[in-house]
């Protein structure tokens, strides 16, 4: 199982998630923050994630959702970090 980084953190960009994970699979990493600019959210990589729910405790509001309780409307995330990784590592 993993996080999903929602709609309501599209452009927001807080870093406090990227600060608080222990395995940095939330991208941009911490090393990368420069790239932030460029991104319109973070996105976490489906395969690092190891489900310690940081994540989800670091956000000042619910932006980001454990996989199975993503809702309805924000289903789509999950495919959209899916997809942002293998590109990335494609």
């Amino acid at each position: 199982m993993t996080y999903i980084i929602a709609e309501p953190c599209i452009d927001v960009k807080d870093t406090a998630c990227v600060d608080v994970c222990p395995v940095d699979c939330i991208h941009p990493t911490k090393t990368r923050l420069k790239n932030l600019k460029k991104k319109k959210k973070l996105y976490i990589d489906p395969e690092e994630c190891i489900d310690c729910g940081l994540v989800s405790r670091s956000a000042p509001s619910k932006r980001s959702f454990e996989e199975a309780a993503t809702p309805d409307k924000w289903k789509h995330f999950i495919q959209i970090d899916a997809d942002w990784f293998k590109k990335k590592k494609g």
